[in-house]
């Protein structure tokens, strides 16, 4: 279990709705290593009910996580990096639809203007992917950001290679260990799981 007490990180949480309660074990991991939350949430995430929970059912512990701070504007991410509120950024999920936005410069949520407003200060963003089309269409997405500095990755493979052949998952209970590789600028390996 890495130590990350002391760290302010912040913990962005968008719309892979099947990995919702993954998401939150990583965020209560994180917090158990000692990292201090910021949560932040798409607005997907927090206004669609699906049939993996509400909304409700996440973004309530998400914010006893954080203290009772859940970011869920574009206006409350904004200040992220000009007020130096993190350390390191972990989006966990992190979809296909993200990884597109990211690769291509787009700020049009929450969760991407918390990423762009954090990597103003060139620090590291964690990204623990959950697409069903990592081997598709969002592979040129994903091989722009593994060449893209202060991008890191939650190790990952395929998740049901038979059934969804272009499926990637990461496992989610090397995130607090890739975050800790992170802040000390390495990636964490193998990032390729069998």
């Amino acid at each position: 279990m890495p130590d990350l007490h002391g760290v302010r990180l912040g913990f962005a949480v968008c719309g892979s709705f099947c990995n919702a309660a993954n998401a939150l074990r990583t965020a209560q991991d994180c917090a158990a290593c000692g990292a201090e939350l910021l949560p932040i949430v798409s607005e997907h995430f927090a206004g669609i009910k699906t049939r993996f929970g509400a909304p409700e059912s996440f973004l309530e512990p998400l914010a006893a996580l954080g203290n009772g701070t859940l970011i869920q504007s574009i206006c409350e991410a904004e200040p992220i990096g000009p007020k130096n509120l993190t350390d390191a950024l972990l989006v966990c999920p992190c979809t296909g639809n993200l990884l597109a936005k990211l690769a291509a410069g787009i700020t049009d949520n929450t969760v991407t203007m918390a990423v762009k407003s954090h990597l103003r200060g060139g620090k590291p963003v964690i990204l623990c992917i959950a697409t069903n089309d990592g081997l598709a269409a969002s592979a040129r997405n994903l091989g722009d950001l593994l060449n893209r500095r202060h991008y890191y990755f939650v190790p990952f493979g395929q998740d049901a290679p038979l059934k969804k052949p272009a499926s990637l998952v990461a496992d989610f209970t090397q995130a607090s260990e890739t975050v800790a590789a992170a802040l000390q600028g390495r990636q964490l390996q193998p990032m390729l799981l069998k």
